[in-house]
């Protein structure tokens, strides 16, 4: 206590003016309209800056959840997208129930692991059983391209086998003529950008900058662009030939995917016991 009072009074000159600034400031913003003015207006501006900085970190700190939503919605806009796609345009069709009658429903899913520097890559997504996630459903990318099939699946999660996985094979064909191929990846070029287009018969005229699309099979809607011609001439046989394809989708800055579930896949796989499914 002593010791405070010998701080006090040492430094007594400090702490009386320290007092008198502040009430002499107080007096002159109460009774001087343009200084009451300027201090509010300079308190306001301080305040709103800081609750702006606020903001941006509230909203930093929410973007996981509003991707996690703006996914979950793309996914069912694109699910209404493929179910307008798939209609008869030929025909009249009345359909008053959509949700019932559209063969493909997008399960959105974040990718958390991922590798494409290795022979047979690998992908994990956030998504399993609990979700309705199976294994041999197809992946598609947000945007376009293909990604892969579900390999196996826990309760919260599931591994996918990508197109950059020696493994896999996924039917497509070119879009202007409706040549049939299985775009597969490797083959001593193991670039995350191309692909090839193996078994396309060789009277077909192909050229550089054609558009290939999946099938139809394989759990793949059909018409998901894949990529585009970028060489011809990779081999040639006496009845197929190989083409190169930039890929459409980066196979390296995924983070999100859409799983694509279909309604006819149990009954489709049924029919064919003995094939197998061209993964």
């Amino acid at each position: 206590m002593r010791n405070l009072w010998i701080f006090l009074s040492r430094y007594n000159a400090f702490f009386f003016f320290i007092i008198f600034f502040t009430v002499g400031i107080i007096l002159t913003i109460r009774n001087n309209m343009y200084q009451r003015s300027v201090t509010f207006g300079s308190t306001n501006e301080l305040v709103g800056t800081a609750y702006k900085r606020l903001n941006v970190i509230k909203r930093y700190l929410n973007l996981v959840q509003v991707n996690d939503s703006l996914a979950a919605e793309n996914a069912a806009l694109k699910t209404q997208l493929l179910a307008i796609n798939g209609i008869d345009s030929t025909q009249v069709t009345k359909v008053k129930d959509t949700t019932n009658h559209q063969q493909y429903t997008l399960i959105a899913a974040k990718v958390f692991k991922n590798s494409v520097t290795l022979t047979n890559n690998m992908m994990t997504i956030n998504k399993g059983g609990k979700d309705g996630i199976v294994k041999d459903m197809a992946v598609i990318s947000p945007i376009k391209g293909v990604v892969g099939f579900v390999e196996s699946v826990s309760e919260n999660f599931a591994t996918v086998r990508p197109l950059l996985n020696q493994k896999t094979f996924i039917s497509v064909v070119l879009k202007k003529d409706n040549a049939f191929g299985s775009l597969v990846w490797g083959d001593d070029n193991f670039d995350y950008r191309k692909a090839y287009v193996k078994e396309i018969p060789n009277h077909y005229k192909v050229k550089i900058g054609d558009t290939i699309i999946t099938s139809g099979s394989g759990g793949f809607p059909r018409g998901i662009e894949v990529g585009r011609v970028s060489n011809t001439s990779v081999s040639t046989g006496d009845s197929f030939m190989t083409l190169e394809v930039t890929l459409f989708n980066n196979f390296s800055t995924l983070h999100f995917v859409y799983v694509v579930k279909d309604k006819f896949a149990e009954e489709v796989k049924s029919l064919q016991p003995e094939v197998k499914n061209e993964q």
